[in-house]
């Protein structure tokens, strides 16, 4: 496909979603380590009211803060990836 001002290089589009996923996950990790409560409110907001505490409690392990940072980001990627791959496609239509 020839460089043309609508197309997105797939891997460059990759590489800066999972970027700012890494980076929001961060921010969003360190919110509740800091401030539980209000993440908790943040999060209920998010998910229209839903009482989440009753489902489940935070578990900060490093473990499962180190998981979660590598699928999120990885997960990322592969949606930038797919995502300038599919609109590189609809762009040539």
């Amino acid at each position: 496909m020839a460089k043309n001002e609508s197309s997105h290089e797939p891997v460059p589009t990759a590489n800066a979603t999972a970027a700012t996923v890494a980076v929001i996950y961060v921010v969003c990790a360190t919110s509740i380590a800091l401030a539980p409560d209000l993440a908790m409110q943040v999060a209920r907001s998010w998910f229209h009211g839903i009482r989440l505490e009753e489902i489940s409690g935070w578990n900060l392990s490093a473990e499962s803060l180190v998981l979660g940072f590598v699928t999120a980001t990885a997960g990322a990627w592969l949606l930038g990836f797919v995502f300038a791959t599919c609109y590189n496609y609809f762009a040539r239509k």
